[in-house]
């Protein structure tokens, strides 16, 4: 497995690919890799010549700063799971070398950056704009990983691929849970061993609200629900719980059983944010 840790390196490298013509996968991570990272890099081998994963803790998407310097890092870890699974190329970068020091270029995605996630964390998605954009320009893959549990990330990710014209098929994977459902996080190892137990009342919510909706409850009865469960009996701060259509994230009012549906879902355990999301049907 080849590691890069700085541009003109990793630029020389990818200049080499060039001749070959292999297919290029490409899998942007933040590192603190778990088995959810490691799918993606897995189904990336399935379907091209050559996989690349970068490491990049990118400053320009965390609003909080304590967040952004609690973020779990791990790089020897990161690089012994990715060696396990036969990764072929590491990218890890500085932030000098990803960031000039007088930045003024930002991304606004719409409605899709002032609802749900961008509601609770304002510019975030300018900041994973820009840090996609100039990963997708530097590494030039034919295609790029990512997971559906960050599925408004997903989605904005697809429209900027879409709208910048990147000859880049985006390859969605699917969430991978631990054997209680609680979907697999970074974020999952700041918390202590009890809210550990407790972090998996997020996800039974979801099984939840999806057994009242495919009951046939109205949207705006389970919302309540749900929003009342967590008000009076869990230990996490809910921040949202939406029924939106999986495609777009527009709210949904009435479900039909055409549509292609997701619930999602957010909030803070203690100090540590968790998201969630599930397919209706």
């Amino acid at each position: 497995m080849d590691i890069f840790t700085n541009i003109q390196g990793f630029k020389h490298y990818l200049g080499t690919l060039k001749p070959q013509e292999k297919s290029v996968g490409f899998v942007p991570t933040m590192g603190a890799l778990h088995e959810g990272h490691l799918e993606l890099i897995k189904t990336s081998k399935q379907q091209n010549d050559l996989t690349i994963c970068s490491i990049f803790v990118n400053p320009t998407q965390f609003n909080n700063p304590e967040d952004l310097n609690k973020y779990p890092r791990d790089t020897a870890s990161d690089i012994a799971k990715l060696q396990d699974v036969l990764c072929d190329v590491v990218f890890i970068p500085t932030v000098e070398d990803m960031y000039d020091e007088h930045r003024i270029v930002n991304f606004h995605f719409g409605y899709l950056e002032e609802i749900m996630e961008g509601r609770f964390r304002p510019g975030h998605f300018s900041g994973v704009g820009l840090i996609v954009t100039k990963l997708f320009n530097l590494v030039k893959p034919n295609r790029a990983y990512f997971g559906t549990k960050d599925l408004q990330q997903l989605t904005i990710i697809k429209k900027l691929a879409k709208d910048l014209l990147f000859d880049i098929e985006i390859i969605p994977v699917e969430t991978i849970r631990e054997s209680d459902g609680l979907a697999m996080s970074s974020r999952n190892k700041l918390l202590s061993r009890e809210e550990r137990k407790q972090a998996v009342v997020l996800y039974n919510s979801l099984i939840l609200a999806r057994e009242k909706l495919n009951n046939q409850e109205s949207v705006i009865s389970v919302k309540k629900y749900i929003s009342d469960y967590f008000e009076s009996n869990s230990v996490i701060d809910l921040e949202y719980f939406e029924v939106v259509y999986t495609e777009n994230l527009q709210n949904v009012s009435k479900i039909q059983k055409s549509d292609r549906v997701s619930l999602c879902i957010a909030g803070y355990l203690g100090k540590v944010r968790l998201i969630d999301n599930i397919s209706l049907f």
